[in-house]
């Protein structure tokens, strides 16, 4: 197992998350931790939690129709059911780097060949400070209701209000925040490509500009790559380094390779199997996060980063996980046992997801796994393995999106 002090850690960006009726989710309330494991079986909705988070990025960064085109429109966004909701709603609560407290929620509703803003507020303030907002605003039915100062844009029914207002000082943080979290469904087809320079600093949810993202590691930091290098090398023993190969205008990954030689063989990304290529960019996309950027990266978001990977190096990617939580938030997707066998995941940082006819169910592990995980009796992974990770039962009624924060 590789281990490594670190004395950076950034706070939890993601405290809590409030989704309403967002496709197979009808309602969750969830706590999120430095580290933090969706767990589950296939086609339990767990990348639903994930994809939420990024609609929100999506939205801002460049707009709520573009979002919705993405997913094939509204209609396989807000939640199908008997009941037919016709509106959808996101609330988030964050922390921000400077220990500011922010509250940001939305409700959108399908129209007749459309879609509306319902609802949107953000509220930002500091604990010291009490119950007073020092920014916020309100959108009720297309109209500004309540704002704190004065707002120069004037709101749009089918955009967001902070992505109108991303330029003021006050809400440019949140902003960035939102906008600069990393989500991947990593594509070895897409990474394996010739790649052109990308000037982005933060790895495409593919893959797809993992050279450019590389180069920018190695002239930041050549210790975060050498970590990189560590961590893969335990996982693909005979690789013994990586780096970017300039062929005319394109760049790949280029991998140093043991042989029996003195000098060890180089291949291109070309030559390497999936799981080499799937676990060098779980690994980047991980790692990226360690570089001291001027606009930060607060959460990193891997769906399944276990797939393709031997389970007996489950652990060494786990060990990978746990380090880069210290640097940024990390939440996965996964129903691998093997990866949840770590002794060092903490029972609090696992979420139960289950289909119940057709309903995504969310919580943490219900009480009587939650003591066995506590006493060692079990790890996660062999709760998995039995089929006793169930989350908490899960009351009814539907958490307030908007007025409500915690003090």
């Amino acid at each position: 197992m590789i281990s490594r002090d670190s004395n950076n850690s950034r706070p939890v960006f993601l405290k809590r998350l409030v989704l309403q009726n967002y496709k197979s989710i009808a309602s969750c309330d969830i706590q999120f931790q430095p580290f933090t494991a969706l767990v589950g079986p296939n086609g339990a909705g767990k990348s639903n939690v994930l994809d939420s988070l990024r609609f929100v990025g999506d939205a801002l960064r460049n707009s709520l129709e573009w979002a919705f085109r993405d997913r094939g429109g509204i209609q396989e966004v807000r939640r199908r059911s008997a009941g037919h909701p016709t509106h959808f709603g996101i609330r988030m609560e964050l922390q921000l780097h400077d220990g500011r407290e922010v509250v940001y929620a939305f409700k959108v509703g399908a129209t007749v060949g459309g879609f509306t803003v319902q609802q949107e507020e953000c509220d930002i303030w500091r604990k010291s400070e009490g119950v007073k907002s020092a920014s916020c605003y309100r959108i009720q039915a297309g109209k500004l209701v309540k704002a704190t100062q004065e707002l120069p844009a004037a709101v749009e029914s089918d955009r967001l209000y902070l992505g109108l207002i991303s330029g003021l000082a006050e809400f440019r943080p949140v902003f960035d925040g939102l906008t600069r979290m990393g989500f991947y469904n990593l594509n070895p087809a897409a990474i394996r490509e010739l790649q052109a320079a990308d000037p982005a600093d933060v790895l495409s949810r593919d893959g797809g500009n993992i050279t450019s993202i590389l180069h920018r590691i190695e002239s930041a930091d050549e210790s975060i790559k050498r970590r990189i290098e560590e961590y893969l090398e335990t996982v693909v023993p005979d690789i013994k380094g990586v780096g970017v190969k300039h062929l005319g205008p394109k760049e790949t990954i280029e991998f140093r390779q043991a042989v029996v030689s003195k000098d060890p063989w180089r291949f291109l990304a070309a030559n390497m199997s999936d799981g080499t290529l799937r676990v060098l960019g779980v690994l980047v996309a991980l790692f990226q996060a360690c570089l001291d950027l001027r606009r930060p990266i607060p959460l990193i978001g891997i769906e399944e980063p276990e797939i393709a990977l031997h389970p007996a190096a489950a652990s060494t990617l786990a060990s990978a996980l746990l380090e880069a939580s210290k640097s940024t938030q990390v939440v996965i997707t996964s129903h691998s046992p093997d990866l949840l066998d770590h002794e060092d995941i903490p029972s609090q940082s696992v979420l139960a997801v289950i289909a119940d006819k057709g309903k995504t169910v969310i919580g943490p592990v219900d009480i009587a796994s939650r003591k066995a995980l506590h006493d060692r009796l079990y790890t996660p992974g062999e709760l998995l393995r039995l089929q006793q990770l169930q989350p908490e039962p899960q009351s009814d009624i539907q958490q307030e999106l908007f007025g409500v924060r915690q003090a």
